[in-house]
């Protein structure tokens, strides 16, 4: 119970600055962190499990938040819900210039029942590649939600 109280302290006061700066990295760390938390509590049942994905959640949900644009997150969505496993597909951001290249893997039950889909995911930001992994689950609303 303890460690629900101070993630719970630790992602309200991410989330209270957050809000403040409006930034859409820390947006996306905040939310990465709270899905790393959870997965992380619901993997290893322990605070260190707890926190580790609390801060590689946070730390992927800052990059991708921060580098990618409503553009982006709607390009990935499309690659979540309809790109066969191991196709990739690669788009470059009209407005940035950003290139990326997503290959999502076969569909799982994740937590709670949810639909998932996991993807390897190469970016080129202001000339510099980087390769980062992501999953996405179906919330509620049918909707592809970065975890």
């Amino acid at each position: 119970m303890k460690t629900i109280q101070i993630i719970t302290v630790f992602l309200s006061l991410f989330l209270l600055s957050s809000c403040m700066m409006a930034n859409k990295g820390q947006m996306g760390g905040a939310g990465g962190a709270a899905g790393g938390a959870l997965l992380g509590q619901a993997i290893g049942n322990n605070t260190e499990s707890t926190l580790l994905g609390a801060a590689i959640g946070g730390m992927l949900g800052y990059v991708i938040g921060n580098e990618m644009d409503k553009y982006d997150r709607q390009m990935l969505n499309s690659v979540y819900e309809s790109t066969p496993s191991g196709q990739t597909e690669t788009w470059v951001n009209p407005d940035q210039g950003n290139q990326y290249q997503v290959t999502p893997q076969p569909a799982y039950t994740g937590p709670n029942n949810q639909y998932c889909r996991k993807a390897e995911i190469i970016a080129v930001i202001d000339g510099r590649r980087e390769r980062t992994y992501s999953t996405a689950c179906r919330d509620m609303n049918g909707q592809w939600q970065l975890q």
